[in-house]
């Protein structure tokens, strides 16, 4: 891809499904938590639920994702081959950023820098939408309506919501600013 991104194993045609919000998905994640941090001890200086099925009532593609913070997402080396063995697999590969799945496709690992952008997003836009019924509401509406159309991946549904997560971002630094969010705080 153009900006650097590389899909192993290329382009996939999967099925978006959305669904309620399920309270066995904490439980998923702390399993995962679990075995990430056991298969990469110190390197994992974080590692936190996010995605919509770390927003409790929000409906969500049933996956859990994960952000994996380390020194330094580029190098590979110090981190690809333990979540591997422990059952991982390479998905994307983009400039400061990697993501790994379980094979059933249930877990996807985002791998980032620790204290990077890519961190601090994530983190803010889960804990807004844990604040802030009125745009979790929009954001659910907005997932429901676009999982009913047909999208040649996954990638393609997930840019169709960039300018709802854009609007909604904009409110979530409003709300950093006025309260002194800081990922961890």
């Amino acid at each position: 891809m153009s900006d650097g991104t590389e899909l192993i194993g290329g382009q996939e045609k999967r099925d978006i499904q959305v669904v309620a919000y399920d309270p066995a998905w904490p439980d998923a994640f702390e399993r995962e938590r679990r075995r990430i941090v056991a298969a990469l001890g110190p390197v994992a200086r974080r590692v936190d639920h996010v995605g919509s099925t770390a927003v409790p009532g929000l409906v969500a593609k049933p996956i859990i994702d994960i952000d994996l913070s380390v020194p330094d997402a580029d190098d590979e080396g110090a981190y690809l081959g333990a979540l591997e063995a422990a059952g991982y697999q390479l998905r994307v590969r983009q400039p400061g950023h990697r993501m790994v799945r379980t094979p059933d496709l249930g877990v996807h690992v985002h791998i980032c820098a620790e204290g990077s952008d890519w961190e601090r997003r994530h983190l803010l836009f889960r804990d807004w939408l844990r604040h802030d019924a009125a745009d979790r509401e929009a954001y659910g509406r907005h997932k429901r309506e676009l999982a009913r159309r047909d999208w040649p991946d996954m990638n393609a549904y997930a840019a169709a919501k960039g300018t709802l997560i854009a609007e909604i971002t904009e409110r979530a630094e409003a709300w950093a600013r006025a309260t002194g969010w800081a990922p961890g705080a």
